[in-house]
C-alpha cells in the first residue's frame, strides 16, 4: 500500500466544445513533500469547488494498477496524474478498501468517504466524449479521502491502515448501488450506516429512497 506519486496542478482556462472551462485536471507529479490540509493539497486547486475539493473531497486517488489497461484502450502512454488524481497509489484497489477505511500517510490521517464520479473534464483532458462513462463501468473510478489530521506527505510513502470500518463495504459495492443496481433498497439503507460516507453521496441515496416510497 504505496503512494507511488504525489500530483498537483492549480486551475487554467482551456477551450471545450466552443467555449472557456476552468479546471484543475491537469496533474503534474512533483518529488518535494507537501502539506495536506482538511481541504487539499498545498500547491493544488479546483475550479469547480460545488464538485470537487472541500473536506469530503480534499484528496483524489486512483490506482496505479489501471494505468496498463488504459493504456492499451487508449493506446497513449499515461503519466501519472492523468485522472486528475492527487494520489497515484498501489495496493488499495476500489474492490478491496471500504467506505470508512482510515490510513495514516506520513504525518496525515485519511479516510476514505466517497468513490470518485468521472466528470466530463476527463473527456476534455483527453480528448474522447466517452471517457468518463468508460472509466464509470469499468468500475476503476478511483474515491476520495478526507483528511482526518493535516500532515506532511510525499511520493514513496506507505500507508498504515489505523481503522477498517466494520460494515466493510467496499468503493466497488458503492459504486454498483449508484450505478447499476439502483433498486437495492437493502444496499443503499446499509451504505447509509456508514458515518463516513461523504454528504454528498448520502444525499443522493436518501433522495433516491424518497422517490422509491
Amino acid at each position: 500500500m504505496k503512494l507511488v506519486s504525489l500530483n498537483i496542478s492549480m486551475p487554467v482556462t482551456v477551450d471545450y466544445q466552443g467555449k472557456p472551462v476552468q479546471t484543475g485536471i491537469f496533474k503534474k507529479p512533483v518529488a518535494q513533500e507537501l502539506l495536506l490540509s482538511t481541504t487539499q493539497l498545498e500547491g493544488d486547486g479546483q475550479a469547480d469547488l460545488v464538485n470537487h475539493g472541500g473536506a469530503d473531497k480534499a484528496v483524489c486517488v486512483y490506482c496505479a494498477e489501471h494505468y496498463d489497461y488504459w493504456q492499451e484502450k487508449l493506446q497513449k502512454k499515461l503519466s501519472y496524474g492523468a485522472f486528475g488524481e492527487n494520489f497515484t497509489i498501489t495496493g488499495l484497489l476500489e474492490s478491496d478498501i471500504h467506505i470508512g477505511d482510515t490510513y495514516e500517510i506520513g504525518t496525515a490521517v485519511v479516510q476514505l468517504s466517497q468513490p470518485r464520479q468521472p466528470c466530463f473534464k476527463l473527456a476534455l483532458k483527453h480528448g474522447i466524449k466517452e471517457l468518463p462513462l468508460q472509466v464509470q463501468e469499468t468500475g476503476f473510478t478511483g474515491y476520495y479521502f478526507r483528511v482526518l489530521q493535516e500532515g506532511l506527505v510525499s511520493a514513496g510513502q506507505t500507508f498504515r491502515l489505523v481503522e477498517k470500518q466494520p460494515l466493510a463495504i467496499t468503493v466497488s459495492t458503492a459504486n454498483r448501488l449508484k450505478y447499476v443496481d439502483k433498486s437495492d433498497t437493502s444496499g443503499i439503507l446499509r451504505l447509509l450506516s456508514v458515518d463516513a460516507l461523504s454528504d454528498s453521496w448520502r444525499a443522493s441515496f436518501e433522495k433516491r429512497l424518497e422517490s422509491s416510497e
